[in-house]
């Protein structure tokens, strides 16, 4: 047998451990139980273990884990000292309270300790644990035996490559963890000539419950992929396919899985999310020359030839096409403007502007952005004589930087011509032109010094930055940067052909006509072909973005994804790509799991919660634990705490309950705290 993603389970490298320990603040309490005080019902803490083997199905579950905010611990089986699974190290006593050190156990496999007496001996302690306190087991990769209550593949079954496999979640499976899905559950199949997925498609035996199957192929009937295996005691989730945690089968599952390993109530708090920013809404942008391959205007395209293709901006038609395709879909998107572009251009053309007059009319069907009055570049002066461009020095060698005047003027006289239209806008919310102002690499190493002053000058408190050169939040002053998922839809594009061609221009090689830049960057990989220009982009590229945007919002990402107005212009090439992603959404998920479209500043304080709650589970500071119906949890003061309990939770107040977070796939979940007058959060669970 080999590793995750080929034709069987194995170990890898090792991970390094980590050890999450529990104190002190947030409480969440549940029915008290009516066990005996001889007999006290078992604490169970809030935690997970993973034991990790270093492959890729239990770093994707840990992923997971991570990525919604549970608490866990790691037990590195690659480490010669590591702690050895033991009936001290599972559990305790506290007050003269036995205690369950972990709600679920996450398992390379069903057996990963070894055959030896130690590691049997550490098998029995696990399962003796799970038996006790009623704990749950993902077995995150394995192959079918009679061992996980499945037949072998011999017996009406199959093994091989899964790409493409049309799988389905079962009625089990609906009914239970993965109700959040609407039943399909096809197999990525990203590179025909690439086995992306191996898996074990078996029959189930007693006790097992399959959740995931598909069609036994050149057989007879359906066969489980993942399911619950109930004997002894015990429960086990057991997963017979390979994965990673950034393949679609697994993201979709994934949710399910943590639900099912901490029986539905456990911190951490996960949604999908997707949200559009449309910048650039009134400017126009500069036109791909397909001749010379560069765009005339920008640095680099060198020669002159500025006025040798036209600019791309929209049209009122294109406008009234927006606000008919946002009440169609049933999405909003975020139009991310800037006013005195669009002023210049109405002067340049006779003083008249149908588009702002057709946008302001549907004001209201929007979201705004401020994107700056002409979207000056707010970095450092930049000398265009050469390329790439250098930031200008004074005659000391400083380098020298747009004022902090310049850019408050920028970001106020734009807010200000949106208040005077009676455009709803949020000051605190601001995307610079192409991110200018943060630091630019490797021309721009720091940000610009004036920049986080005229923040503070104008009330800004979320800054967009580019998710693609700075992926994780930072601090610009007292604002926080929110990073934007650029779509690979280009800002100097209006027509399908102009799209095919300057992709075929980066991503072909030399001796197919193209830059080569494929060649030399170790991160790109060349097309086989150049694309036709004709309908490379509808079969090609189109779905490539569908697909990469789509794994962003089935991946608790809630960071936005930016495009420019060109795209909505002429040929609107931006509309199948958002058609193919709200389909294709709508086509995997219940109406329980709704996409999320937020703004800017909402996007900006689920990051900044985020990266404070697990500061804290980091440091150690978060403790949360269950006994029998009553769950508390601690917290540091002024940190949020992410819970996801069933429905039907009510949340204990001072004086009577009121109902607990908000409904999403299923539970009930929110960011809380302690109320006024209490030091914990109690939460009621139904019965």
């Amino acid at each position: 047998m080999r590793s995750t993603g080929t034709r069987g389970p194995g170990r890898l490298a090792g991970r390094a451990a980590v050890a999450l320990t529990t104190s002190a603040l947030l409480a969440v309490a549940l029915p008290a139980s009516t066990a005996a005080a001889a007999d006290p019902a078992p604490r169970i803490d809030l935690k997970v273990l993973v034991v990790d083997d270093g492959g890729e199905a239990v770093a994707a579950v840990t992923s997971e884990l991570r990525g919604t905010g549970v608490p866990y611990s790691v037990v590195d089986l690659d480490d010669p000292d590591r702690p050895q699974i033991s009936a001290a190290f599972l559990s305790d006593t506290v007050g003269g309270r036995p205690r369950a050190r972990y709600q679920g156990v996450v398992l390379p496999n069903e057996a990963p300790f070894g055959t030896d007496p130690a590691g049997a001996a550490e098998q029995a302690a696990l399962a003796a644990y799970e038996t006790t306190f009623g704990i749950r087991q993902v077995d995150a990769y394995t192959w079918a035996h009679p061992g996980v209550g499945l037949d072998y593949t011999s017996d009406g079954g199959w093994s091989g490559p899964l790409d493409g496999t049309a799988a389905a979640v079962t009625a089990a499976g609906r009914s239970g963890p993965f109700g959040y899905l609407d039943g399909a559950l096809a197999f990525e199949d990203n590179a025909p000539d690439v086995a992306e997925s191996y898996g074990f498609l078996a029959r189930p035996r007693e006790g097992f419950t399959s959740y995931v199957d598909a069609p036994v192929p050149e057989g007879e009937g359906r066969a489980s992929l993942l399911g619950e295996y109930a004997h002894d005691g015990r429960r086990e989730l057991v997963v017979t396919f390979a994965y990673n945690q950034h393949q679609r089968q697994f993201r979709l599952l994934a949710r399910g899985i943590v639900e099912w390993l901490t029986q539905g109530v456990h911190l951490g708090r996960s949604r999908n999310y997707f949200s559009v920013h449309v910048d650039d809404v009134l400017a126009p942008d500069a036109r791909w020359d397909k001749d010379r391959n560069c765009t005339p205007g920008d640095i680099d395209c060198g020669d002159g030839g500025e006025d040798t293709t036209p600019e791309i901006r929209m049209t009122a038609a294109d406008a009234q096409y927006a606000a008919q395709w946002q009440q169609t879909s049933g999405f909003t998107l975020d139009m991310v403007y800037n006013a005195g572009a669009g002023e210049e251009w109405k002067a340049e053309h006779g003083g008249s502007d149908a588009l702002t007059a057709q946008l302001l009319a549907d004001r209201a069907k929007y979201r705004w952005i401020n994107h700056t009055w002409t979207h000056l570049f707010l970095g450092c002066v930049q000398d265009v004589s050469v390329v790439p461009w250098q930031c200008t020095k004074d005659a000391a060698g400083n380098t020298r930087y747009m004022s902090r005047a310049e850019i408050s003027a920028q970001i106020r006289d734009n807010h200000n011509w949106a208040v005077n239209k009676g455009i709803s806008v949020d000051r605190a919310e601001l995307v610079t032109g192409e991110h200018s102002g943060l630091r630019t690499l490797p021309q721009q190493p720091a940000d610009n010094p004036n920049l986080a002053s005229a923040l503070a000058d104008n009330g800004v408190r979320w800054i967009a930055s580019d998710n693609s050169r700075e992926p994780q939040q930072r601090a610009v002053g007292s604002a926080l940067t929110v990073p934007r998922h650029p779509m690979n839809v280009y800002y100097n594009t209006g027509t399908a052909a102009e799209m095919a061609d300057e992709y075929n221009w980066i991503y072909t090689s030399r001796a197919d006509g193209g830059s080569g830049i494929c060649e030399s960057n170790p991160a790109s990989t060349c097309l086989d072909e150049p694309l036709d220009e004709q309908t490379g982009y509808a079969a090609y590229i189109v779905p490539q973005e569908v697909r990469i945007a789509l794994g962003h919002a089935v991946a608790n990402d809630p960071r936005p994804h930016y495009v420019h107005q060109s795209n909505l212009a002429e040929g609107r090439i931006l509309y199948p790509v958002l058609d193919g992603v709200l389909a294709g959404y709508g086509s995997l998920f219940a109406d329980s799991a709704p996409l999320v479209n937020l703004r800017q500043g909402d996007i900006g304080t689920e990051l900044s919660r985020r990266s404070a709650w697990q500061k804290a589970l980091d440091g150690g500071r978060v403790t949360a634990y269950r006994i029998g119906g009553t769950v508390t949890v601690q917290a540091p003061s002024g940190v949020d705490v992410p819970v996801t309990a069933p429905e039907g939770t009510r949340r204990q107040l001072l004086l009577g309950t009121a109902a607990f977070g908000t409904p999403y796939a299923g539970q009930r979940s929110a960011w809380t705290g302690p109320d006024l007058l209490q030091s914990a959060v109690t939460l009621r669970l139904p019965a």
